[in-house]
């Protein structure tokens, strides 16, 4: 086979191959004097059709079927010669067209793996900010989860409401003297002070009793939900049907009974250990992404433009699917898209930053073993019920989605080999000052943003709406919506556990020969399949699907 290199150009390589016709008619024969002897025909015995007449009925199908070997041979031997390391699967398309009789001409395009010549992880000193979980820390814990139980109970006759105390009203909005759709309501609840409501309504709400009627006036805010009513004034007239009080909760033994935990200190001790638990997961959170940012920061190397592309298209897709979702998705895609070029720049910092540790990882020889591999893959089995085994032959027989799964681990025990590497400096501070660190972060230059893969929650001060409909009334000005991209995190794609040593296999050139109408003459299927999609997730009784 005649290789040619036609284009070398940063990452992008372009060839031409040549393969001899005869080299591609002995293919053929050969293929022909194996499927002779299977072939059956009226008029002759199993195995004594004649070759020529085989031929003729299917030697345009067993050329299509020997071209597609030898292609598929051809570029691997491309790959192996020139000791390439494909980023994506090469695309191969034919030279021109095929006769049928003389030599094959193909163009072989892909992108190779950069070389990282310079990594720089020697000398990482980062400073690792940490919480105890103190006593004070354990209290505020115990309120918060005493909060969350406590009950309320009507409030007496004559009462007047306060912050804390949930009112429940009938309401009718107008604006310009007019009734405006999903302007009314009946039995909403209202728990002042929480901010549920178009700011300024609820603390007109602050002194209403039983029995009131009080005309309330707010202006819309300007980036309502609903256009027509952007910065408009309205007038609510409200009727206060109800109110409830909360009663206190007394922290006791008793409390903790209510929960199934016997003692108060045993509660305690368990709430601590959780404390613990989630204040360490901050703790790396923050300390990861100061890592991750100091990689970033000292190499700036090219990465291949399709898989920069492909990671783009995914957090592309997932933004525009939380637009579809938003109150006025023509203004959020709009929003959006004057951000393309930072989310471009974001899916290149991920595919880097992944194929960054992966050489890292190579280097230093971490691994994920077989026996961790069984783990992650019995854990992910585990989220179908009844479909436990189904789950793991699919991770079996499928090495491009368990390399996926294996991704975050290997990632993982990286950073944990680069932390044990670097000189840490430890800081004491508060939940809120570690909150505040990660927020700063995610907002700051390193541009992080959430992705659909994200392991942390984000608050996006949701409303409980007690299964009614509170129309125009109930808040829309939340801020703006963050878009979900995860853009410190390397892409999974690219932190692969030596990812580069088995070269892609080609795709079937685009003009394809029929199959033979013989079973036994069928052609093999070519060496590029797509993965299959993902089993259907069962879905879990009182569980969110993720």
């Amino acid at each position: 086979m005649q290789i040619a290199e036609t284009l070398n150009q940063g990452l992008r390589r372009e060839y031409s191959l040549v393969i001899p016709a005869a080299a591609l008619a002995a293919r053929v024969d050969a293929r022909l004097a194996e499927v002779s002897k299977q072939v059956r025909m009226p008029g002759f015995r199993p195995g004594k059709v004649p070759p020529n007449l085989v031929r003729k009925m299917h030697g345009a199908a067993l050329r299509g079927e020997a071209l597609q070997e030898a292609i598929n041979e051809g570029v691997q031997q491309l790959l192996a010669d020139r000791q390439l390391r494909p980023a994506t699967q090469p695309q191969v398309d034919l030279a021109g067209d095929d006769d049928g009789e003389g030599d094959v001409g193909l163009k072989v395009a892909l992108e190779i793996l950069p070389t990282v010549e310079d990594i720089r992880t020697d000398d990482l000193a980062l400073e690792r900010l940490v919480v105890a979980a103190d006593d004070a820390a354990l209290d505020a814990a115990v309120a918060r989860l005493a909060a969350s139980q406590q009950r309320s109970e009507p409030a007496p006759e004559g009462h007047a409401a306060v912050d804390g105390d949930t009112v429940v009203i009938d309401f009718e909005g107008r604006v310009d003297g007019e009734l405006f759709d999903g302007g009314a309501g009946t039995d909403m609840r209202v728990t002042l002070g929480q901010g549920q409501l178009i700011p300024g309504f609820e603390a007109q709400l602050t002194g209403v009793t039983i029995g009131e009627e009080r005309t309330i006036s707010v202006s819309f805010p300007e980036d309502y939900g609903v256009a027509y009513l952007k910065g408009r004034p309205a007038e609510f007239k409200v009727t206060v049907k109800g109110i409830e009080a909360p009663v206190a909760q007394d922290i006791d033994d008793a409390f903790a009974q209510s929960l199934g935990i016997d003692t108060l200190d045993a509660l305690k001790d368990i709430l601590k250990d959780q404390l613990s638990a989630e204040f360490g997961q901050l703790t790396r959170t923050h300390l990861k992404r100061k890592l991750l940012d100091t990689l970033a920061e000292r190499h700036d190397f090219e990465v291949p433009e399709s898989m920069v592309e492909a990671e783009f298209a995914q957090i592309w897709q997932q933004l525009e699917q939380e637009a579809s979702q938003d109150a006025d998705p023509a203004t959020a895609r709009a929003s959006i898209e004057t951000e393309r070029g930072d989310y471009r720049r974001i899916a290149e910092r991920r595919v880097r930053l992944g194929l960054l540790l992966s050489e890292i990882g190579t280097r230093n020889g971490i691994t994920v073993s077989q026996a961790e591999m069984n783990r992650l893959i019995g854990q992910e089995a585990a989220r179908y019920p009844g479909e436990q085994a189904k789950v793991v032959k699919f991770f079996q027989e499928n090495a491009m989605a368990a390399a996926q799964l294996r991704a975050p681990l290997y990632e993982d025990k990286v950073v944990d080999f680069l932390l044990a590497q670097a000189t840490l400096t430890e800081r004491s501070v508060s939940r809120a000052e570690l909150e505040a660190a990660i927020e700063a972060e995610e907002d700051g230059p390193a541009g992080h943003v959430h992705g659909p893969d994200c392991d942390h929650d984000h608050d996006h001060h949701g409303h409980d709406h007690h299964g009614h409909d509170h129309g125009a009334a109930e808040e829309a000005a939340k801020p703006k919506r963050k878009a979900k991209a995860k853009a410190e995190e390397p892409t999974a794609e690219a932190v692969t556990e030596a990812p580069v040593d088995e070269p892609a296999p080609a795709k079937k050139p685009r003009a394809k020969a029929a199959k033979p109408a013989s079973e036994a003459a069928a052609p093999a299927e070519a060496a590029a399949e797509s993965a299959p999609a993902k089993p259907k997730r069962a879905k879990k009784a009182g569980s969110d699907a993720e």
